[in-house]
């Protein structure tokens, strides 16, 4: 059998080999501790819960759902952003209910790219991204993250031969990997950039809600982009919410895109589950102290994994978003963030995210989960030291 070119992509995967390490650790006695997915650990609040078993009980939640039946969770999704972010929306044409915010990132490409456009894609970045693009038979720019810019992108070092051929711009703050956040004032300059060069602007907004104290709210960018000209953002209800297992999201923007991916899904997928959709209705009505009480516990457990290494020497920065910690690794080790990984995981069965993995620019780097509790983290912490004496 021969097979499209377009899987060569997606061959080399750094977390597939992560997988197969966490496989052998287990099989080898080791006590996994992973920290390399962001998947979290906290419960869903009991009321969102009970909403998806009300709706069990009720036989119509079972069959397909078309677009129409998602009615009453898009007009919940644009009182809930107005709300939030005091820009009007209109649920009918500028709201897309998704199975995941990396369904909407991934087939993007799909809408708005022909064969040989440029994406201009973070790196580091969520991998979804570039994957999409690849599906799309697109090409990727990648705008280079550095700690010296404070891991945001410079536009004046994208070529004229990429941006003659750009379609595309993706980007997302807070950040994952780096942690990094972004001001109103970058997302005015990258809306002024995309505006001069016709670029759809996507924005991947995961960690709206993860901001630690005394730290400012993050702008949407569609408090920049109020008429809603080239933009579309993507949120989900795995983080806040701690809903990551049940596979719930949407976007919104502008009118003509929000359509567009809503062809695509029409011929890849129906929509989720009405009853998990009726969780999400509560989820978006909920009071905000439970967001609050979520984010805390993050933070606590940041506080309690940096603490724990800067004891062993292993100063990190400490992050003020997300739910991650993104590591230099030691200047001292030889190894690069796959080769670090794969020996930590085989050595004590700590499970970290190589850098590698985000993109060429993560390299030299690692990203931690907080998905453990506090005294998890600093057992990792000092299993991780020892593996550290050991290198050095």
């Amino acid at each position: 059998m021969q097979f499209a070119q377009r899987l060569a992509n997606f061959k080399t995967n750094v977390f597939a080999d992560m997988g197969k390490a966490k496989t052998i650790a287990r099989a080898m006695g080791k006590q996994v501790i992973d920290l390399s997915l962001g998947s979290s650990d906290l419960p869903v609040e009991p009321h969102i819960i009970r909403a998806i078993a009300e709706s069990l009980e009720d036989p119509s939640t079972y069959g397909y759902l078309l677009h129409d039946g998602t009615r009453k969770f898009r007009e919940a999704v644009a009182k809930w952003y107005t709300n939030s972010y005091g820009v009007s929306v209109d649920p009918q044409s500028e709201v897309l209910t998704l199975i995941g915010s990396q369904e909407g990132t991934a087939h993007l490409p799909l809408v708005v790219l022909n064969p040989g456009d440029y994406a201009l894609l973070l790196d580091p970045g969520y991998p979804s991204h570039s994957g999409g693009v690849y599906l799309a038979n697109g090409k990727i720019h990648p705008l280079i993250l550095r700690a010296c810019n404070s891991f945001l992108p410079d536009f004046s070092e994208i070529p004229l031969s990429v941006l003659q051929q750009a379609k595309l711009m993706i980007l997302s703050y807070p950040h994952n990997p780096t942690t990094a956040t972004a001001t109103k004032g970058f997302f005015e300059e990258a809306l002024d950039f995309c505006d001069k060069w016709n670029i759809v602007l996507a924005h991947d907004f995961p960690y709206m809600d993860m901001v630690y104290e005394g730290i400012e709210k993050p702008p949407s960018i569609l408090q920049i982009d109020r008429e809603k000209r080239r933009s579309i953002e993507f949120f989900t209800f795995s983080k806040s919410y701690n809903m990551g297992g049940l596979r719930i999201g949407f976007a919104i923007g502008n009118s003509k895109l929000i359509e567009g991916l809503s062809q695509v899904k029409a011929a890849i997928d129906f929509n989720q589950y009405l009853g998990i959709i009726n969780g999400a209705i509560v989820a978006l009505n909920s009071p905000s102290e439970n967001i609050k009480k979520t984010v805390n516990i993050f933070e606590q457990r940041r506080d309690r994994l940096l603490n724990t290494l800067s004891d062993y020497n292993w100063q990190i920065p400490s992050p003020i978003s997300t739910m991650y910690v993104w590591a230099k690794i030691p200047e001292k080790i030889s190894l690069s963030s796959l080769e670090f990984c794969l020996q930590l995981v085989e050595s004590t069965g700590v499970a970290l995210s190589p850098g590698s993995g985000f993109g060429q620019a993560g390299e030299g780097y690692v990203r931690f989960a907080l998905v453990k509790d506090g005294d998890t983290l600093e057992l990792a912490a000092h299993k991780i030291a020892s593996f550290l004496a050991g290198l050095i």
